[in-house]
């Protein structure tokens, strides 16, 4: 993986990080922080964005006026580039616990 993907996925999640701070959740979200909390939050982001996508397609089938076929293309390239990057979100995750378990002790 070259340096400037990398800085390119640095900057988007600052730029993810900006947006949440500014819409702080209440309730019982704001005080399930960490890791655990984060994770959360981001597996419903991808959960809402294939939703919006699927009905977004639905809508299209349907021949609801308003809905153009690029957009539901763009929806669901998004949904499904947020599907993947959870994926490998997931996959380092447990390649990170199966190396701290194998480490001697």
């Amino acid at each position: 993986m070259s340096i400037t993907s990398i800085e390119s996925v640095l900057q988007q999640m600052r730029v993810l990080a900006q947006s949440s701070a500014m819409s702080a959740p209440t309730g019982p979200e704001a005080a399930s922080g960490g890791f655990a909390g984060e994770l959360k939050k981001s597996l419903d982001r991808i959960s809402d964005s294939q939703q919006h996508a699927y009905s977004q397609a639905e809508a299209f089938e349907l021949g609801k006026p308003g809905v153009a076929l690029n957009d539901v293309m763009v929806d669901m390239q998004k949904a499904n580039i947020g599907f993947q990057m959870g994926l490998q979100v997931r996959n380092r995750v447990v390649a990170a616990y199966q190396e701290i378990m194998n480490m001697p002790a």
